[in-house]
């Protein structure tokens, strides 16, 4: 069972829109926070305490490059995040194919008038 206060922090930091946008820009490797800023009609520092949250996360990491500091994605707590949710899908699935059976049910001819 993953610790619970960090997946508490994972959820906490993909609530947001924005984070989850830099989460999937940086999917496709690292980027400056200008870069991450780019899509975004907000200020440097507001995107700059995104980062900050998802670097506390853990969700990214920053490393020093010259006068960069180039954000990465750790994929570590996505990972945790998706295991957790996995324990679920035997329930999900279920439901759909009860959900699947039932609408073929009602989608088929009555053969009974």
């Amino acid at each position: 069972m993953p610790d619970t206060s960090k997946l508490d922090e994972t959820f906490s930091a993909l609530a947001n829109p924005t984070r989850r946008a830099i989460i999937a820009r940086l999917a496709s490797g690292e980027a400056t926070v200008n870069e991450l800023a780019e899509p975004f009609n907000m200020s440097l520092p507001a995107i700059s305490k995104h980062i900050k949250v998802l670097e506390q996360a853990g969700l990214l990491t920053r490393r020093t490059d010259a006068q960069f500091r180039p954000c990465s994605l750790n994929p570590e707590p996505l990972k945790t995040l998706a295991s957790w949710t996995e324990q679920y899908r035997t329930i999900w699935e279920a439901r759909f194919d009860r959900m699947d059976a039932y609408l073929k049910d009602i989608k088929e001819p009555q053969n009974d008038q």
